[in-house]
Order: structure tokens, then C-alpha cells, then sequence
């Protein structure tokens, strides 16, 4: 029977960037805007707090945009300071490329194992697990399936080694999209 576990993210995650005030490399956003006009040009902001000082960063979204070209429900969503909205700013290549940041996202997400969180020996020889991500975390497989299964991950290494946990994605290093994984016991 194949289960099914969801990387879930539970808050923004920190933005890695540089304090324009102080030495400090974490902004924190809570998915406030701004929006400035310009006559017919609009340029917009995701507003973000440095964590050691408190600075507010401005993270560009719209530059000098027409008013025209821009979506009336984008602009709703920013008037309203929508987190969904940040949320998805944030994932945005482009957004994150213009802006030269990184995400942090330690301590941002959980794993929902949809109440299959431990692993039970006696009932089955090998579990099926099908991985997905609700928004595109980077995170360690090992560490996912150590923690869903309830095991170490000295334990959970050790079964890669022996090839009883088998999968078609690369399960070294970090994975930020859907996988299925197969632990044999």
C-alpha cells in the first residue's frame, strides 16, 4: 500500500540577504507591501524586517510597471498585505534572482505523514512512500524519511548503504520536488 507523506510549510521563510544597516545577513517578512504610484507607473515591494536590527528591506516585485499591465487582483491582493501572495512572490526564480536573495528554511515546514508517522514492523515487508511537496523546500530525504519514520538517521543512512531503501531520486543531498521512496525490512 503506498502512503502518502506532504512537506508542508508552516511559516515564510528567512531571507537570506544583507542588512543595508548593520553586518546582519536575516530578514524576516510577514507579507506586508507597498505600492507607490507613479501617474500611469506603479513600482511595488515586499517589506522585510532585518532580525538583528530591525531595519525594514524593500524586496522589489513591480519596478516602474504600467498600470495597465499589471493584474487588478495582484494589486488587490498586495493592497491587502495577502501572505499567500508573498509566499508565492518568494518562490519565484526571477523575484529571488533580481533581488539577489536566498530562503532559509529551517524551522518553516513540517512533514505530514497523514498519521502513519511511526513505522510498524509486523505488518507489511517493505513500506511505499510517495513524497510531495507543497511549495519547493529544499530538504535532506534522509532527514524526511528519519523523521517520518521515526528513525535515526545514522539508522536510516545505514539502510541506503544495505540497499534496503531504494528510490528512483538521488536520496544525498537535498531534494525540493515530489519523490517516492521503498524501504524493504
Amino acid at each position: 500500500m503506498l502512503n502518502t507523506w506532504a512537506v508542508v510549510p508552516t511559516c515564510l521563510p528567512v531571507v537570506l540577504r544583507r542588512c543595508r544597516a548593520c553586518a546582519s545577513r536575516r530578514l524576516r517578512t510577514d507579507g506586508k507591501f507597498r505600492v507607490n504610484a507613479h501617474h500611469k507607473l506603479i513600482d511595488a515591494w515586499l517589506l522585510a524586517l532585518c532580525t538583528a536590527c530591525g531595519e525594514t528591506g524593500r524586496l522589489t516585485v513591480l519596478e516602474r510597471a504600467h498600470v495597465r499591465s499589471v493584474r487588478p487582483e495582484l494589486l488587490d491582493r498586495m493592497h491587502g498585505n495577502d501572505p499567500g501572495l508573498a509566499a508565492e512572490l518568494l518562490q519565484d526564480p526571477a523575484l529571488r534572482r533580481r533581488n539577489r536573495l536566498a530562503l532559509d528554511w529551517d524551522g518553516a515546514w513540517r512533514l505530514d505523514t497523514g498519521g502513519s508517522d511511526r513505522l510498524d514492523r509486523e505488518v507489511s515487508d517493505a513500506l511505499d512512500v510517495s513524497v510531495r511537496f507543497a511549495a519547493r523546500i529544499p530538504v535532506r530525504p534522509v532527514r524526511l524519511i528519519a523523521e517520518g519514520c521515526g528513525l535515526p538517521r545514522a539508522e536510516v543512512e545505514r539502510l541506503l548503504a544495505e540497499g534496503r531503501l531504494v528510490s528512483a531520486a538521488r536520496l544525498s543531498g537535498r531534494l525540493s520536488g515530489d519523490f517516492t521512496f521503498t524501504l524493504k525490512r
